[in-house]
């Protein structure tokens, strides 16, 4: 059937440093422009990498979804009703959980970038940064198959142990403690009690 492969060994060359602890605080998308300011601090020994890298807007991140759990092959999208294809989804579980984020870019200080409207968790290992290049990477005429039927005031993120029937997992406690019963953006969040 399909033939043996196996990567070498991945080096995170470096780590997100962010105030979006938990998915719910994250935007479902990097290039919503909704996303926290952050910090990509790149490790020791790869600096001279970031060589005129500074002149770009916008960069190509790849990292690994450490927080991803499990490997399905189908997931219910956050505006979505139905569950999709993985490979038909951006989701962070998946059998590689690779994340692709278009961030902004705001500067570099010696082995620290500044970005914005990112999706990332803090803690995020980064496998690679690409320069993001209109002429190549963006594709005016493509098509999003079911993604154009779906709703686009929709909340990012849906609470899924609620669609599993089970209790919160304790690193919601003090979001739900807060008042907050829903992600960001979401018309049904209700604000933290004063």
């Amino acid at each position: 059937m399909g033939e043996a492969f196996a990567t070498p060994p991945l080096e995170a060359i470096g780590f997100v440093r962010t105030a979006q602890q938990l998915h719910h605080q994250a935007p479902r998308q990097s290039g919503l422009g909704r996303g926290a300011a952050g910090e990509i601090h790149i490790v020791q020994g790869m600096q001279n990498g970031l060589a005129d890298l500074a002149g770009f807007s916008h960069v190509w991140v790849l990292a690994w979804c450490h927080h991803a759990r499990g490997r399905p092959l189908q997931v219910r999208p956050p505006r979505d009703v139905k569950a999709r294809g993985v490979f038909a989804t951006r989701a962070p579980q998946r059998p590689n959980p690779i994340a692709l984020s278009c961030v902004r870019l705001l500067g570099i200080d010696k082995r620290v970038l500044l970005i914005a409207d990112h999706d990332l968790l803090d803690g995020t290992p980064v496998l690679d940064l690409k320069p993001y290049l209109p002429y190549c990477d963006s594709v005016p005429q493509a098509t999003i198959g079911y993604v154009a039927d779906l709703p686009r005031e929709a909340p990012d993120h849906r609470q899924w142990w609620a669609d599993k029937g089970a209790s919160p997992p304790g690193v919601y406690e003090e979001w739900l403690r807060d008042g907050r019963q829903g992600p960001p953006g979401d018309p049904e969040t209700k604000p933290p009690r004063e």
